[in-house]
Parts: structure tokens; C-alpha cells; sequence
């Protein structure tokens, strides 16, 4: 079933979206889209627990800020049924107060220095606005020693890895030959808090399962 005939509103819909999150991170694949916002709005509570793929995604998403969502862009979305919508453009409070074009003929000192007091109030009320975090999206091959390795256990050991800026994905098992399967898991971090280096150390410490690590793939968000 494509994802775009799946209405969201319905508990078919949602069973059917959990499937389909099965061994997706996101609506569009390994990374967030147009496409998972456009879900998002759909949905209008949390979803069950017997949803967890589902819940998953809507929690992973719903982590991001209203700024990270728009930035999402539309660029290579799969886009979802939505209801037509007619909400007016929200107006922009920051621009109203004080006019950067107003002619000077005739100001005296007391016009003069409400304007100053106007320009500066306008410039630290820019300077307050917060700044964009900078994520990365990144794909890991986790490679067991042998095909004897419990598989389980060793995602089990990934995911219990905790660090501040850090959020588990979707994973799955790839088969690599001879009956071996490396796992493959993706994962969300802040940049500024998240060592890449170190997270791959962190997992290669399961020596009892873990033989190596590798970056699959590394996208910035």
C-alpha cells in the first residue's frame, strides 16, 4: 500500500502506517521530510502502544521544534492526503514597531531619541531569537563475530547507550555472507553534544558481541 492512500485519522490507517514504519525511520526513508510533517498533523493524539513503530516516529518527530519542522522543506517529500486548509499567514510582530524609512526633516531631539530608543528595542528583540540546532541523521553497521552472535542481545546492548542529544531509530538485520547478519541502526544527534567517535567507541566496548562499527551513512538535517 503507498503511503499517500493511508488516512491517519482512522485505527486502520494507523495499523497500516505501523507496518509501514516497520523498517523506516521516516515517511521518506532514512531521513525526515516534508512528508512526516504533513503525517504528523494528521494524527491527532499520541498514538497506543500496540502501535510502536508508529510511536516511535511520532515521538522522534514531535521532538523537533517548530523551526526544525519548517526547515524540513518540501524537497524531496513523499506528500500525504491533507484536508485543504485556509489559515491566514501569521503576522510578523517584530517588524511592526518602528518604521527604518521614516524621514529625518524636521526631527528634533525628543523624535529623534524615541527612535534610537525604538531601533535598539528592535535590534535586541532579533538578537533573542533562537538559533537553529544543527543535527545529523547517521546509519550504523554494527558487525557481530561470527553467526553464532545473539543478534537481539546486541541491538538490545546498542540501544541501551543514553547520551544527551542522542535518539535511536529504526533498525534492521543485513545478511553479509556465511550466515552472518550485521545490524543495521540509524540515529538522530545534536552536533554539538554528540561525538560521533565516541558513540562508535561506546558500542565497540560490547566486545562479547561486537566486532566492529562503521558510519553506513552521515546526512546533516
Amino acid at each position: 500500500m503507498a503511503i499517500q492512500d493511508i488516512n491517519l485519522k482512522t485505527e486502520k490507517g494507523l495499523k497500516d502506517f505501523n507496518n509501514f514504519l516497520e523498517d523506516k525511520s521516516y515517511v521518506g526513508g532514512w531521513t525526515p521530510s516534508q512528508a512526516d510533517v504533513d503525517a504528523l498533523n494528521q494524527i491527532q493524539k499520541a498514538p497506543a502502544a500496540n502501535l510502536p513503530h508508529v510511536l516511535r516516529w511520532y515521538n522522534h518527530i514531535r521532538s523537533y521544534s517548530t523551526d526544525e519542522l519548517k526547515k524540513f522543506g518540501a524537497a524531496g517529500a513523499c506528500p500525504m492526503k491533507t484536508a485543504p486548509t485556509t489559515t491566514a499567514p501569521a503576522k510578523d510582530d517584530d517588524d511592526d514597531d518602528v518604521d527604518l524609512f521614516a524621514s529625518d526633516e524636521e526631527e528634533d531631539a525628543e523624535a529623534a531619541k524615541i527612535r534610537e530608543e525604538r531601533l535598539k528595542a528592535y535590534a535586541e528583540k532579533k538578537s533573542k531569537k533562537p538559533e537553529l540546532i544543527a543535527k545529523s541523521s547517521i546509519v550504523l553497521d554494527v558487525k557481530p563475530w561470527d553467526d553464532e552472535t545473539d543478534m537481539k542481545e546486541l541491538e538490545k546492548a546498542t540501544r541501551t547507550i543514553e547520551m544527551d542529544g542522542l535518539v535511536w531509530g529504526a533498525s534492521k538485520l543485513v545478511p553479509v555472507g556465511y550466515g552472518i547478519n550485521k545490524l543495521q541502526i540509524m540515529c538522530v544527534v545534536e552536533d554539538a553534544k554528540v561525538s560521533v567517535d565516541e558513540l562508535v567507541e561506546k558500542i565497540q566496548e560490547f566486545e562479547d558481541f561486537v566486532q566492529s562499527v562503521d558510519i553506513a551513512a552521515f546526512n546533516k538535517i
